[in-house]
């Protein structure tokens, strides 16, 4: 006799993932369908919720990322259906999503919020970590726990968080560029930070306003139920908060740079011994290298591209993600971009009818703003999940919607190594070319600023510590307020806030 299938659902709204794009577009579909069951899929036990929202200027935000259960969600929003189960199949044409258990679930429109994946230099390595969702930042805190010295390869933002926030244990970081952070900064505010990574850590530190990850007490059958193999939503703002980043030696941090190189092969402790190379020590002293070889017989070794080759307890991957693509496209005519992500017009939808997506699964595929570039970002993803959300509903009650507002100005509000940091419009001079001027001022251990300016107006800006600048800066750049009649706007002896109020 055939088991019983698990019961079809139908939903006019279906949404995939449960990361902060996913979860924000169920809401606000819910909100604006009241009497319609909302589905949301998504393979984990846990959500990720946006709480405390505050809008700091006009594009500006700032929030925090609570990990919750579903039933939380279910009942803020009691037309919002939990399906806990991974994606097996889109058959788009027959409006259907296949799950693991067997279940179709059929929509009027879709959304499809399933996030990225890490990418890894080397698959199937049991000493190479890639750090993604909360499940493996707890097996990073578990492995650092019996480490001496870790190796981290990346140059983006969970590398600069690590290599700040790890104490007890020494850190080798390899990075491809001149300077560390080159997502966020130019050479300039790279050497600002890096004079804070090279000191001790005295400072107390800043209380966070954001909610902490708890990351104990989670139900065993609940993470087991989820599988091994399925990837959590991205981690989101402060997610070291609450974990012990600690290894096993009593000194604060110590951090060696390895800049412009790339990892050129990995060996196992055998493997090395057998390859008859040599590895270096820690770098104990920046004016006297002497080339020693390193006595300690590690589990792993990194040989990079700089010829140099280093033992470690274990290695993170934090080379960037890529998007979570594959579970939909076989059978699916979707077209992707350069990046793999899932392309979306200016009102979030795919080229597969009655498909949309949003968060870090797609590649905004519209004329952008002089002023924003897509980058995969919580804030973007909150952004994306909640206008992805209007434009489904606009389109179901054949109405028309503008592009969103958000999406006039790129504004990011981050911290590294203890600072505030705010990125706006073309903070990087991206796009620019060799026609663009920068100003700055820098107080050292205290403050750095940075303004684009291009034929007298403002294109973009770096604000790290507590400046107060970023509402005035978001306000010059928006409107393209003439300021080549100023000279120095970075003038400390001049209150900018005052003047351009």
């Amino acid at each position: 006799m055939e088991a019983a299938r698990p019961p079809s659902t139908a939903g006019r709204f279906v949404v995939v993932g449960g990361g902060i794009a996913g979860v924000t577009c169920a809401e606000q579909l819910a909100i604006q369908f009241p009497s319609e069951d909302i589905l949301l899929i998504t393979a984990h036990p846990v959500i990720k919720a946006v709480t405390n929202f505050k809008q700091v200027s006009k594009v500006l935000e700032e929030f925090d990322v609570e990990e919750q259960p579903k039933t939380m969600l279910e009942n803020r929003f009691p037309n919002v259906k939990v399906i806990q189960s991974e994606v097996k199949q889109l058959k788009s044409k027959e409006h259907c999503i296949l799950t693991g258990d067997g279940s179709q679930h059929v929509y009027e429109k879709l959304c499809l919020c399933a996030g990225a994946k890490p990418k890894l230099i080397c698959e199937g390595n049991p000493y190479v970590l890639g750090i993604r969702d909360t499940d493996s930042a707890q097996e990073f805190q578990k492995q650092l726990t019996k480490a001496k010295r870790i190796m981290i390869i990346g140059n983006g933002g969970i590398a600069l968080e690590l290599v700040y926030e790890i104490e007890g244990c020494e850190v080798i970081w390899a990075i491809k560029d001149k300077a560390i952070g080159n997502t966020f900064f130019d050479a300039g505010a790279a050497e600002f930070l890096t004079s804070k990574l090279i000191a001790e850590k005295p400072e107390a530190r800043m209380a966070h306003k954001r909610t902490r990850y708890t990351t104990e007490g989670r139900k065993k059958e609940a993470q087991t139920k989820s599988g091994a193999g399925n990837l959590g939503s991205a981690l989101g703002p402060d997610w070291h908060e609450g974990l012990n980043l600690k290894g096993t030696k009593e000194f604060s941090h110590k951090v060696h740079i390895e800049t412009m190189c790339e990892v050129k092969k990995i060996y196992l402790q055998e493997e090395f011994r057998i390859s008859k190379k040599k590895s270096l020590p820690f770098p104990r002293d920046r004016c006297n290298q002497s080339v020693t070889t390193d006595k300690e017989a590690w589990p792993v070794y990194v040989e990079l591209t700089n010829e140099k080759t280093y033992g470690c307890d274990f290695i993170v991957s934090a080379t960037g993600v890529t998007p979570n693509t594959e579970p939909f496209l076989c059978g699916n005519n979707f077209d992707l971009g350069e990046d793999g992500g899932l392309k979306v017009d200016a009102q979030m939808h795919t080229s597969v009818s009655d498909v949309y997506a949003a968060g870090d699964i797609c590649t905004a595929s519209w004329p952008p703003s002089p002023f924003w570039q897509q980058m995969r970002l919580w804030t973007q993803a909150r952004q994306m999940g909640w206008y992805a959300a209007k434009c489904m509903a606009a389109a179901s009650l054949g109405e028309s919607i503008d592009l969103d507002f958000s999406f006039e100005l790129f504004a990011h509000v981050t911290k590294f190594f203890n600072y505030k940091v705010v990125l706006l419009g073309k903070y990087n001079a991206q796009g620019l070319g060799s026609d663009h001027e920068l100003m700055l001022r820098c107080t050292k251990g205290q403050e750095y600023v940075k303004v684009v300016m291009q034929n007298g107006q403002m294109m973009g800006a770096v604000l790290i510590g507590e400046t107060d600048l970023e509402e005035t800066f978001e306000h010059l750049i928006l409107n393209q307020t003439d300021l080549s009649s100023y000279g120095d706007l970075l003038d400390p002896n001049i209150d900018l806030e005052d003047y351009f109020d």
